[in-house]
């Protein structure tokens, strides 16, 4: 659950940035005094046409998604009586394709003892004789004690799952002497070992982040382990953390219970301090009930991240229809508390990844659920097109503000990669994003698209690469880079950026970017790296909204194959029929 947000722990350049533009941040606070202001009217402009939103009003956490009796469930984090936090549910919609959405009533409200101050974020489990359960953190009182409850469907044999019942033996988990209270949140997905089931609860003691562990035999008693599953000094609150297996072999999903020598695990947390994401992989003792990270990787706030942009509060589920796990995740409005009271809306579901392990085991890999691809209509080409330095070509005959696009770039050497200065090895990709922008004339790189641009390019955000030379090896750097986003006022644009992990041996780069008028979510290398950025053009809005292919390194590069498509709007969130 996302909580009160005040200034975050970033890299350099966005914490300098966040401070010279008045405090602007793209994480949210609480305001006691806009939470019940009715939304009258809601702006269109910035409204995204294929991600998932309700028709007005605050949004935050994916909140246990799951596949039942051949309908997805997303329930969600939502204040029904305002654009800003507060008074929250858990709204729920359904779909049978992940694009298109049917909203339901509310699943859960405040409305016992043991949640009357809040119903903050959890998860849902099947148990084996295939019905669902909902985990989920209850504020009791004023002092923000945070307890654990559940709540089970009042008829299971309805595949809609329109109404939810929190029964009388609730709470199932009290923080205990130890615990603190009001950091103890967001449960996950139940797995089970043998008899027991296990559960995790994000925690902090102090500054370290903790996954304390819980055991049950019979799913209402829970019992606290005498160590969590882990902790990690340093790292601050634990919210919304998620732990699931990824296969060794192949690109299918497992349920949430899969153990053994083929598999590894993934454990995932939302740090509240930095309000980003970090994820490790590595190997789940099921003895000893403890997790053990793979030493190569960053156990911290500079680990692997699923997006080095705006996402938060992510959670992951097993899609049994298609044995794939799909991933949820949240983004932020990036502009003033005042600007999302005036459009009456704020924050958006991004669109589902399906996420595996890559065949390196180094990290995962992600890719937009392939349902997307039904909203795909008029498309466009590009082939072995030429961008030499200085170079920007217009991709014209789709809608640019609604877009899907796929990129292959090529080189013909990689000689020309600027050396990689070795002081950057201590910086944060974003920061060398920062001095390396879209602008500035590079070897190999920066090259590929200007998004969201308007006709004269006083407005743009690029996704770009640029390569370079380090003393063992050539690293890719991706960027997409908030700065010339927009000549609106009171905006956070930061630049995003993270490396990419790539073998460059052919040559040759890919960029997939989902454009959806202010959400931009690109996907670098096949999915290795993914970044969104949430941007707020004032010109390049709608159909004056431009896409262009460009080059500003002196290495001549290549389009040898772009496609693009105009976005058809799916159904969002239309009530259920009765």
């Amino acid at each position: 659950m996302a909580l009160l947000k005040f200034l975050p722990v970033l890299p350099l350049f966005a914490l300098l940035f966040v401070l010279s533009n008045n405090g602007v941040e793209a994480s949210h606070k609480i305001y006691l005094r806009y939470q019940s202001l009715s939304v009258d009217k809601v702006k269109q402009i910035h409204r995204t046409g294929y991600h998932f939103q309700p028709p007005k009003n605050w949004i935050n956490d994916p909140n246990g998604p799951l596949y039942y009796k051949g309908l997805y469930h997303l329930f969600y984090q939502y204040n029904p009586k305002g654009a800003v936090w507060g008074n929250i549910v858990w709204a729920h919609s359904v779909s049978k394709d992940l694009i298109n959405w049917e909203s339901l009533e509310p699943a859960i409200y405040p409305s016992k003892w043991f949640d009357n101050y809040g119903c903050w974020s959890g998860s849902a489990t099947i148990l084996p004789n295939g019905e669902p359960v909902i985990f989920y953190t209850g504020i009791v009182d004023g002092n923000n004690r945070q307890i654990q409850n559940y709540a089970v469907p009042a008829n299971s044999s309805d595949p809609y799952l329109r109404e939810w019942v929190k029964p009388d033996d609730n709470p199932i988990v009290y923080p205990d002497p130890s615990v603190n209270a009001s950091a103890f949140r967001d449960p996950t997905t139940a797995w089970r070992v043998g008899g027991h089931w296990r559960i995790l609860i994000g925690s902090k003691k102090r500054d370290r982040g903790i996954a304390y562990l819980y055991r049950s035999l019979d799913f209402k008693k829970w019992f606290k382990a005498k160590h969590p599953l882990h902790s990690v000094q340093g790292t601050g609150m634990w919210e919304c953390p998620d732990f699931f297996p990824v296969s060794l072999s192949g690109e299918e999903g497992l349920d949430t219970s899969v153990g053994g020598s083929n598999v590894r695990h993934v454990l995932k947390v939302s740090l509240d301090l930095t309000r980003y994401e970090y994820y490790t992989i590595g190997t789940y003792d099921e003895k000893k009930d403890r997790y053990y990270p793979d030493e190569a990787l960053v156990d911290g706030w500079a680990g692997l991240r699923y997006d080095y942009g705006n996402f938060y509060a992510s959670k992951t589920f097993f899609d049994p229809s298609k044995n794939r796990r799909i991933l949820w995740g949240w983004a932020n409005e990036s502009d003033s508390v005042q600007q999302d009271m005036n459009k009456g809306w704020a924050g958006i579901q991004l669109i589902p990844r399906r996420v595996w392990l890559d065949p390196s085991g180094k990290q995962l890999l992600q890719w937009p659920v392939a349902e997307l691809e039904k909203l795909r209509s008029h498309n466009v080409q590009l082939r072995n097109q030429k961008l030499y330095q200085g170079y920007h070509v217009e991709v014209k005959g789709i809608t640019a503000a609604q877009a899907d696009v796929d990129v292959t770039f090529s080189f013909p050497s990689l000689d020309k990669a600027e050396p990689f200065d070795p002081k950057w090895a201590k910086l944060d990709a974003l920061d060398v994003c920062a001095q390396k922008g879209s602008k500035a004339q590079g070897g190999l790189g920066p090259f590929g698209l200007l998004t969201l641009a308007s006709e004269k390019l006083e407005e743009f955000t690029p996704v770009f690469f640029r390569v370079f030379k380090a003393a063992d090896k050539h690293k890719v750097l991706l960027c997409s880079d908030a700065r010339s986003s927009s000549l609106g006022e009171g905006l956070y644009k930061p630049p995003f950026a993270g490396f990419v992990d790539v073998d460059l041996t052919d040559k040759k780069l890919t960029l997939r970017s989902l454009i959806d008028h202010s959400v931009v979510e690109s996907f670098g290398a096949g999915g290795r790296t993914v970044i969104t950025s949430r941007v707020y053009p004032i010109i390049a809005v709608f159909e004056k909204a431009h896409l262009f292919v460009f080059n500003n390194g002196s290495e001549t590069v290549t389009v040898e194959s772009l496609d693009a498509w105009s976005m058809k709007m799916p159904v969002m969130n239309v009530p259920v029929k009765s």
